[in-house]
């Protein structure tokens, strides 16, 4: 019996050739391919032939100058019944009842009774025509014999030759036999082409037509873009878009549906037609499928516009020619005109162009201002390029709050009165105050107007951009009075409310540009307010109808349908100071890009134009104002200046420091405090800013300056 020895410990001898185990090398076997079935190697050979581009033309190519020469003949035969029957006056009279206008469907019944008539005579001259038509050849013939036997005889008589009496006759029996001969050469080839000539016809007036289906036609044919706008093609557009009553009167209309249309014209970059629909179809039902009529003409949603004219059931279709809109369009007049100036009550701002291409100006006499849209769409440079325009009227005085504090507005330095510049609450507060310094100064003329009905003011306007940030802002001053809001104990907001109130008939204005409207960073009161209401690219129609209003929405302004990022600088305008289309609530507005650098060379000849503007500058809270340095600032680089206006400026740079309490008296004080002292000037108390300059060179170095607190 053998017993099983196991070791359980690790041999340390190497192992000997008569030892040494066998090492076996294990080679997979590959597994066994299958041979490919017959029946799916066809498959897919037939399934890549079939699906071969190439295959693909093939196929859209026979079928479609196929369907051509079918569908020529079609028109063809069409077009022959349409000629020798009344098939096309009772179209176009069941068009007219469609749409139902009955005048001119009787009119159409009346055409179609007189070509009745017409066709009857006919018909009834055929009767007789062939005993006619007898008579006629017996008479010609006889009378062709007569001429030529004449001519014979003639000739006989001339040549003394008695056979030439025949010669004419027989001449010309020898010229038919030759016609004989030659049509019985070519009748045989002419009835073999014959067919084919008719069929390469009939395919022509096919290929024309573009009759075939949609995916056999070419690929540029089938895009259609940029492909012109035809009556067929509006027609069609308006019958697809889905709308059963508009769709059911066209097909009555049969090919006479082009009745709705109204010639189509060109208009700027693109062409505008009136569509009168038919009874039933209203033309919201219409506007609210922009987008398919856009792809049904074959446009971008964004080339299409639909207005509402003055006449009734009529739409106005504007359809830019394909990526016309997507071109810039040219520099402002403020940019390549060097002379130009403003006159601020009868001229109007170049802001741009409309889209028919024609100029669109802008009147800002005794008109609030509010722009909106979403952000960095163009709301600052739109705002800034009428305030340019303006400030080239040396008698328009600007008050500005740039509430973004980019430096957007920064060349209105020595050319507004006021400029605030930051997104801070301490700078809303400021811009409250300047909003509040416009109204003291809308009252004040008021009680002036009042005493003196005759007085006319230089027009004053207060431009607060990035306005949502001041209705946003949470601060509160000492009464626990809120700056921002929309409630009435807002500051800011009741500020805008009364100048939006009364300033107008004093030429006070308020020009208010914000982002992304809602209720709670543009009150209700406060946009209604406005006098032209402009807005940009918005993200809802609830938007659009704050930013402009209900009417002008609901009469097709589309401003939640630009496009963001790519319609910039373009706007929808409701205002009575712009042109606009008679029976239309709104225009829609290319407005020129003025520059950084060309704002700053359109300010500089703006500041030629004046005197000179020292921009007053906020001070930083807990910052001491130096009231001299303040005197010198607010007289800017006029020669004198009377007292009272003097105290007005200091009060408008800070209500705070220079209340009340500053007099006459505590101005002659300062004055005198560093050796000058007001003089009058035509019996009036003014402040010569020489002397100013003066009192500010010989101060004390030690700081002995008198201070406003």
């Amino acid at each position: 019996m053998s017993e099983n020895v196991v070791h359980l410990h690790k041999l340390t001898d190497p192992p000997t050739p008569d030892t040494a185990p066998t090492v076996l090398t294990v080679v997979p076997h590959p597994a066994p391919v299958r041979p490919v079935p017959l029946w799916v190697r066809s498959g897919r050979a037939v399934k890549h032939a079939v699906t071969h581009e190439s295959t693909k033309a093939t196929v859209r190519a026979v079928v479609r100058h196929g369907l051509y020469t079918v569908n020529g003949g079609r028109i063809v035969a069409r077009r022959t019944w349409d000629g020798r029957t009344g098939s096309r006056y009772e179209r176009y009279m069941r068009a007219a009842e469609a749409a139902g206008n009955m005048e001119l469907a009787a009119e159409w019944e009346e055409r179609l009774q007189r070509f009745r008539d017409a066709r009857h005579r006919r018909r009834m001259d055929l009767l007789h025509s062939p005993l006619d038509v007898a008579k006629g050849a017996a008479v010609g013939t006889g009378m062709g014999i007569g001429v030529l036997v004449a001519l014979g005889i003639i000739m006989a008589l001339n040549t003394k030759q008695v056979g030439d009496v025949i010669t004419p006759l027989s001449a010309t029996i020898e010229f038919i036999a030759t016609l004989i001969r030659i049509v019985q050469i070519v009748w045989g080839p002419a009835i073999t082409i014959g067919p084919f000539l008719a069929l390469l016809a009939l395919w022509s007036v096919g290929r024309k037509q573009h009759a075939a289906p949609q995916w056999a036609l070419p690929a540029n044919v089938r895009s259609g873009e940029g492909e012109p706008i035809t009556p067929s093609i509006v027609v069609k557009a308006l019958r697809d878009l889905g709308i059963p009553a508009l769709r059911n009167a066209i097909k009555e209309m049969g090919d006479a549906g082009a009745s709705m249309l109204g010639p189509i014209r060109i208009a700027g970059c693109g062409v505008e037609v009136d569509v009168t629909l038919p009874s039933g179809v209203a033309t919201n039902e219409v506007q609210a499928r922009r987008r398919k009529l856009a792809e049904n003409l074959t446009r971008h949603e964004h080339e299409v516009f639909i207005m509402i004219p003055a006449a009734a059931r009529t739409v106005r279709l504007w359809i830019a020619d394909s990526g016309a809109l997507d071109e810039p369009i040219g520099p402002s007049p403020l940019v390549t005109d060097q002379t130009l100036t403003a006159d601020y009550e009868k001229g109007r701002a170049p802001w741009g162009q409309d889209l028919r291409g024609d100029a669109a100006a802008l009147s800002l006499y005794q008109r609030h201002l509010l722009i909106t849209g979403l952000s960095n769409q163009g709301k600052t440079a739109a705002l800034r390029s009428l305030a340019l325009w303006a400030s080239l009227d040396r008698r328009v005085e600007f008050r500005i709050a740039d509430l973004k504090g980019a430096g957007d507005w920064a060349m209105f330095e020595g050319l507004a009165t006021v400029l605030i510049q930051g997104p801070t609450d301490e700078h809303v507060i400021e811009a409250t105050k300047m909003v509040e310094g416009l109204v003291e100064e809308m009252n004040r003329r008021i009680a002036e107007r009042q005493a003196d009905p005759t007085v006319v003011f230089d027009p004053l306007i207060g431009i607060v951009d990035e306005a949502q940030v001041a209705f946003m802002c949470p601060a509160v001053d000492d009464d626990k009075r809120p700056y921002g809001g929309s409630k009435a104990t807002s500051r800011y907001f009741m500020a805008v409310r009364k100048v939006h109130n009364q300033g107008r008939v004093v030429d006070v204005l308020m020009y208010e540009g914000t982002q992304d409207p809602t209720d709670q960073n543009l009150p209700k009161l406060v946009r209604e307010g406005a006098h032209t209401r402009a807005s940009l690219a918005l993200g809802t129609e609830a938007q659009a109808v704050m930013a402009l209003g209900e009417k002008a929405v609901n009469g097709g302004a589309a401003p939640h349908l630009l496009r963001q990022g790519l319609d910039k600088g373009t706007l929808v305008v409701a205002s009575d100071g712009i042109d606009i289309p008679k029976g239309q609530s709104s225009i829609t507005v290319r407005t020129h890009f003025i520059g950084d650098d060309d704002a700053k060379a359109i300010a500089e000849r703006a500041k030629a134009l004046r005197d000179g503007v020292t921009t007053l500058r906020v001070v930083e809270e807990g910052e001491e104002r130096d009231a001299l340095a303040d005197v010198a600032a607010v007289i800017g680089d006029a020669s004198r200046l009377r007292t009272n206006e003097v105290l007005k400026r200091l009060h408008a740079l800070d209500p705070k420091a220079y209340g009340d309490q500053w007099t006459n008296d505590r101005l002659k004080a300062l004055l005198e405090e560093h050796g000058e002292e007001p003089k009058k000037s035509h019996g009036v108390m003014v402040v010569h800013r020489d002397h100013v300059l003066r009192a500010l060179a010989n101060r004390d170095t030690d700081g002995s300056a008198f201070a406003a607190e």
